[in-house]
């Protein structure tokens, strides 16, 4: 009875000793080579440490389970479940892992930054790459542990001499699903969307927040977020204002009256770019593109670094321009002129008819 208690006892302090030297010397080693800038490194690095915490054990006990194991015993790691927890253990340090080093590249590829299409290439790529590692442990851990039945085992080589129909069945019935996964690959690699794209699709604009394995989240201005299939951006069209630059060009239409004077204005656009950071410095234009029957249609054209940058610098040519016209030339706001004939006004005087 005491070589039991002893047993138990020495098996529980390895275990506190196996957490307490992961939770001593891990974290410290780890940070001299990555120092995490986000909460999402930060939470790898403990999810590893975690991992290896039992990871340490499982390795450490079926060395020293004969050491102090009572002879009237069966070694407990030549157990099944012990072994099913050392693969599902096993697949978690390897989860864990890919976790880490994706955020240590990713911190080290940072796209928040203005010229950033480089770094929204690799978070793509690498994002989607992991999540694809990530499936494979899985299914492999999957695999040994039911590979550790005899029972399973016998089904499984029954699979494998029928896999030709089996094959078939399965790719009939999950049809969409290889051809989301396959539609998958395809975006990471040949990129027609990024992490981090500003597109226009269903008729939202929006940036890519995620691209899982079988669909993508789209950030839409409003903080509403918008889940489609990922087959969806490889067979439908849609606007991506990202694609090669975060460059783009905005408009601002003004209606006016014919006799405004137009290079006035035309100065004074250039003197609102001048005065905001919101413009680039590249593009400055104002044109009068169409003449209707009572106003003149003037397209203000500006360039901004960005997307966002252009909305509100659409906004402020808009409100300037308007306040400018408002006081400097009030009269040429949009009107309707009424011409009355003036022989049609002596006829009606003579007839007796008032004016």
């Amino acid at each position: 009875m005491n070589d039991k208690i002893v047993f138990v006892s020495i098996s529980i302090g390895l275990l506190l000793c196996a957490h307490l030297v992961i939770w001593l010397s891990f974290t410290s080693l780890v940070k001299r080579f990555y120092k995490p800038q986000s909460d999402a490194g930060r939470k790898s690095i403990q999810g590893l440490s975690n991992s290896l915490k039992w990871g340490l054990f499982f390795l450490l006990f079926p060395l020293l389970e004969s050491k102090f194991s009572p002879e009237d015993w069966s070694y407990i790691s030549q157990f099944k479940i012990f072994q099913i927890l050392f693969y599902v253990n096993l697949a978690w340090v390897l989860i864990a892992l890919t976790a880490l080093l994706k955020y240590y590249f990713l911190e080290h590829h940072s796209f928040i930054k203005t010229d950033n299409l480089k770094e929204r290439r690799m978070h793509t790529q690498v994002s989607f790459i992991q999540k694809i590692i990530v499936v494979v442990i899985v299914i492999v851990a999957f695999s040994f542990v039911m590979m550790s039945f005899e029972s399973a085992r016998k089904a499984g080589q029954g699979i494998l001499a029928s896999a030709g129909v089996a094959g078939i069945i399965i790719g009939l019935a999950a049809q969409k699903s290889i051809a989301n996964l396959l539609a998958g690959f395809q975006i990471a690699f040949t990129q027609p969307i990024r992490i981090d794209d500003v597109v226009v699709v269903e008729g939202e604009w929006g940036k890519i927040e995620e691209i899982n394995l079988t669909y993508v989240v789209v950030c839409i201005w409003d903080q509403r977020r918008l889940v489609l299939p990922i087959y969806y951006f490889l067979e439908k069209p849609f606007q991506n204002w990202t694609r090669t630059t975060a460059d783009i060009w905005g408009t601002v239409f003004l209606y006016v009256d014919p006799t405004i004077p137009v290079l006035d204005l035309k100065d004074k656009l250039k003197q609102i770019l001048d005065n905001t950071d919101l413009w680039d410095g590249k593009v400055q234009v104002l044109q009068v593109t169409d003449m209707k029957s009572t106003v003149l249609e003037l397209r203000c054209l500006m360039s901004a670094k960005d997307s966002p940058s252009a909305f509100d610098l659409r906004c402020l040519v808009r409100e300037q321009m308007i306040h400018y016209i408002q006081e400097k030339y009030p009269e040429s706001l949009p009107k309707t002129r009424v011409l009355m004939d003036r022989m049609e006004e002596t006829e009606s005087i003579e007839n007796g008819r008032p004016k």
